[in-house]
């Protein structure tokens, strides 16, 4: 399914006023607002790092400059899923690491908790405020043949990639300036405001004015372009672990030239096993030791919250419409995409049996490293794959393969159509928000169904268009050794999810 144009070739109706455009500007000129982009893209400093033989490279954002447009009517019905998916996620999260309702009910196994590779026995008996572990999530979509959207992976722990989604936005702005005077296109800029309400929210009780801290693993971290952008849009402070210290009251302090400072609320980039020195490893020189003291105490709000990642699993997400019912007595709104569990004996046995027909993916891999698409694998592909699929069953699962949805873009100065998935972004606090749409990524070569930036993958503009009905028609959303350990740690441990997976 090609979501801007019809099998006929003709514009969808949310398309219409930019397809026009598009054929009245002619290839030359898309081509020169291709290269404007280019340009700004440069001259804004908007970067991604791939690691390169144990280097460090900051390449320039990959971008199209033809968007793809969701009508409005369509992303509302998708909006209400993601609300529905991160209120059971939360529920989830939080009974795992206190009452367990939902093992002893027998409708989660209890093994397969045990066997997380992202359960944190130190968050157990923890009650973060509201409720809420999962503060910021980003859960990938995709589009079938006739245009349904699934959950294709959720991701819990620190997913990266809205800056560039408000990024794209201004660059879009300015290299079609016109239609947007013409379309009623949801705004995304408000992300950071939202993103600010649902920190503070976080503050201890009785703190209205809260100091907010991002916490980076530094600037070599794949993502520390999104960090300092989204602590500079807040007005937060940029910190790295060697910037905070726990104090004697359990309470924690930056360090500043004035002398400490209370920190009421850390927006952490860093995955759990290195945030924490005295709770989890000791050689980590990213985290701050005594910060789960500090979080438990309730002297300081993290989001996302320790342990949140327990639901970040592809083995767990296999139960997601299970755990939807459980907690909120309700159908999923969005569905999943099929997923056989290797960990059960027949569903490997058919996994193994259909390898050339199926997607096999490592339960706790991100960037799309790890997976093997079946329908493009060599023989000896396959088999080292069932082999790691003996080796370790609970690691793996399998999913059939889905031809993802294509949108026009601009390859060596032609429209052709290439595979996209989609990253929403949700917040959850005392309110809870979903984006306008979201990071879309596109497969830049030919038939690929990888759109990972790191593995070649690029980006676009996500337009929801509202085609009737206007604003009224949007939902609520009310809602030296020691330099080199630590520069090894900011490229490779903090788990911040950057790629994701398809």
């Amino acid at each position: 399914m090609d979501e801007l144009l019809t099998d006929e070739g003709t514009p969808r109706p949310a398309a219409t006023a930019l397809w026009q455009l598009l054929d009245e500007l002619g290839p030359d000129e898309i081509k020169a607002r291709q290269q404007a982009t280019e340009l700004d893209i440069l001259t804004m400093g908007i970067t991604f790092t791939v690691y390169s033989d144990g280097e460090n490279i900051d390449r320039a954002w990959p971008f199209d400059v033809v968007p793809r447009i969701i009508p409005g009517h369509e992303w509302n019905q998708v909006q209400l899923g993601l609300h529905q998916r991160l209120r059971a996620v939360n529920m989830f999260i939080d009974d795992l690491y206190n009452d367990q309702r939902i093992i002893e009910a027998g409708i989660f196994p209890a093994d397969l908790l045990e066997e997380s590779a992202n359960y944190r026995p130190e968050c157990v008996g923890a009650h973060p405020k509201f409720g809420v572990w999962a503060h910021i999530s980003g859960s990938d979509l995709v589009r079938d043949d006739d245009g349904t959207f699934y959950v294709l992976e959720d991701n819990l722990r620190v997913p990266s990639g809205v800056s560039y989604v408000i990024e794209n936005r201004a660059v879009t702005k300015r290299a079609f300036p016109e239609l947007f005077g013409q379309n009623q296109i949801r705004p995304v800029d408000s992300y950071t405001d939202e993103l600010n309400k649902v920190l503070s929210s976080l503050a201890p009780d009785g703190v209205t004015d809260p100091t907010i801290a991002v916490l980076t693993p530094g600037i070599f971290n794949s993502a520390y372009f999104e960090h300092s952008f989204l602590a500079q849009r807040m007005g937060a402070e940029l910190v790295e672990g060697g910037d905070l210290v726990v104090g004697d009251d359990d309470c924690v302090y930056m360090h500043t030239v004035d002398g400490r400072e209370r920190v009421h609320v850390i927006y952490r980039r860093i995955d759990d096993l290195f945030l924490d020195p005295e709770a989890f490893r000791p050689d980590s020189l990213l985290g701050v030791a005594g910060l789960m003291r500090a979080w438990k105490a309730g002297n300081v709000g993290i989001a996302n919250a320790p342990g949140a990642g327990v639901a970040d699993d592809k083995c767990v997400y296999a139960w997601m419409p299970d755990i939807i019912r459980f907690y909120l007595g309700e159908e999923p709104k969005i569905a999943n995409v099929p997923t056989y569990r290797c960990m059960y004996e027949d569903e490997r046995e058919y996994v193994l049996a259909h390898l050339d027909e199926l997607v096999m993916k490592p339960a706790n891999e991100s960037g799309g490293y790890g997976i093997t698409i079946g329908s493009r694998a060599t023989e000896e592909e396959l088999t080292a794959c069932a082999e790691s699929i003996l080796e370790d069953p609970r690691n793996w699962v399998a999913q059939p393969i889905i031809n993802l949805s294509t949108v026009p873009t601009l390859i060596d100065d032609e429209l052709v159509s290439r595979h996209v998935d989609l990253r929403p972004f949700i917040l959850t606090g005392e309110h809870s928000y979903v984006t306008a749409g979201g990071l879309t990524r596109v497969a830049l070569q030919e038939g690929s169904l990888i759109v990972n930036s790191s593995q070649g993958g690029g980006s676009k503009d996500t337009w929801i268009v509202d085609d009737t009905g206007g604003w009224d028609s949007v939902p609520s959303q009310s809602q030296s050794q020691s330099q080199s350990q630590s520069q090894s740690q900011s490229q490779t441990s903090t788990g911040d999810d950057t790629e994701g997976t398809v």
